[in-house]
């Protein structure tokens, strides 16, 4: 999943136990990055499981958590055009991207999907099916 603003960059799914980094696009959105592909956006399914490193004690301050936290990721639901990826913190706590700072690194454990053997999108296109016929 990657935010709305990053749809300018191209894009690609992220990958279990490969390690990322929060960077700051030229549009201004927070999103993560693979080694040194700094231009390609690496989107990070809804319900993956991530651990971060490097959280700054500014953000650690502000939302009461140490330098390691491992996160969901989720997406809020809005409208129109405000950023939607975050993660929900291990005190329950749901962030937007958009308020960690950059150079946080991430790796991805694994997914609700991973552990069920299917992919959301499988589940939403089958939906949409089910709803057009």
């Amino acid at each position: 999943m990657c935010d709305y603003s990053l749809e300018l960059y191209r894009s690609r799914p992220a990958v279990r136990e490969e390690q990322y980094t929060l960077r700051r696009f030229p549009s201004g959105t927070m999103g993560f990055t693979a080694g040194h592909d700094c231009d390609t956006a690496v989107c990070m399914p809804a319900d993956a499981h991530l651990r971060l490193e490097g959280i700054g004690e500014t953000v650690q301050r502000a939302f009461a958590i140490g330098p390691v936290e491992e996160v969901v990721m989720t997406r809020f639901e809005v409208t129109g055009h405000a950023h939607r990826d975050a993660v929900r913190l291990s005190n329950g706590r749901e962030v937007l991207l958009q308020s960690l700072n950059a150079g946080v690194t991430a790796v991805m454990m694994g997914s609700l999907s991973d552990l069920l053997g299917f992919k959301v999108e499988e589940i939403e296109a089958s939906s949409h099916e089910l709803l057009d016929a």
